[in-house]
């Protein structure tokens, strides 16, 4: 089935987060048959948090295309990480699955060192992992919830960092998933916005903090974005008009943000750190 007119969706919803890929409808498109790949990630390794499905498995795959070895990082979705790995491994490249609860900083640890041994080594670090609790109200969001939010989108990425860095050389590249929400808030996703503004921080950060070790550091900023978030977290009804609101008057496909993550992963981006690329369905942020 392919997407409505007006970037609308069929109302549908998932009870479980992070979601399943397999059950949209229509599923997210994530590969590009058309992208030409040109050796910019030859010989890279990279580790992808989120790298099952949505978002992550775009970049895992353009990675592959471009000569990279990947790592994903998922939570429980066994049937979306084998598929990802699968077309990775089609391509020639390898795709370790590690499965593991981010928000546990020896688990995050864990992972970190297994993918260095798998892969011999780590290039590229993509934190793109999240969840998101629509609520009405800031009265509505619980202590449990803010917890959860801050501890999946923020902690992982600390954890992470953290345990990569001692990995990571000169030309190595950490590169963020924030969100559009952190510069235009959200009305219904304001824990969540929360941390993707503190994303956009770390980021920053962590550029001044690294750039004498030769070490860059970016962030993407997605807009609306069809992924199994999305049909994990909203309602029938937002699902049915998801993305219609953006200037261009749709959400975008996952394969559509993965040539920035290659861009910043790759030594095109070499004089480019501390920044936000925003792929957002044409909103403009100044």
């Amino acid at each position: 089935m392919e997407q409505k007119e007006h970037g609308t969706f069929p109302a549908q919803h998932q009870n479980r987060q992070p979601g399943r890929e397999a059950e949209m409808t229509p599923q997210p498109v994530y590969d590009n048959p058309a992208y030409k790949p040109a050796g910019k990630l030859t010989g890279k390794r990279a580790l992808i948090s989120g790298g099952d499905s949505g978002i992550g498995r775009a970049v895992a795959l353009c990675y592959a295309k471009e000569g990279a070895d990947v790592a994903i990082i998922h939570l429980r979705e066994e049937s979306d990480a084998q598929q990802t790995a699968q077309a990775i491994e089609n391509l020639g490249r390898t795709c370790l699955k590690i499965r593991c609860d981010l928000r546990r900083e020896n688990e995050a640890a864990q992972a970190v060192e297994t993918a260095v041994k798998g892969l011999n080594g780590l290039d590229i670090l993509v934190n793109n992992a999240a969840v998101q609790f629509p609520q009405n109200s800031l009265l509505d969001i619980t202590a449990d919830q803010l917890r959860d939010t801050f501890e999946s989108n923020i902690f992982s990425c600390f954890y992470l960092t953290r345990v990569a860095l001692p990995h990571l050389k000169s030309g190595a590249a950490i590169i963020n998933t924030t969100s559009v929400t952190a510069f235009e808030g959200s009305p219904t996703l304001i824990d969540y916005s929360a941390t993707k503004g503190g994303l956009v921080a770390f980021t920053r950060s962590m550029a001044l903090s690294l750039v004498e070790q030769g070490i860059r550091v970016n962030a993407v900023a997605p807009g609306p974005v069809w992924t199994p978030l999305i049909t994990s977290s909203f309602s029938p009804e937002k699902v049915s008009t998801f993305g219609s609101t953006r200037p261009m008057g749709r959400a975008a496909q996952p394969f559509e943000l993965a040539p920035a993550y290659v861009f910043l992963g790759s030594d095109d981006s070499s004089n480019i750190s501390g920044q936000i690329l925003h792929v957002n369905s044409g909103t403009i942020i100044n």
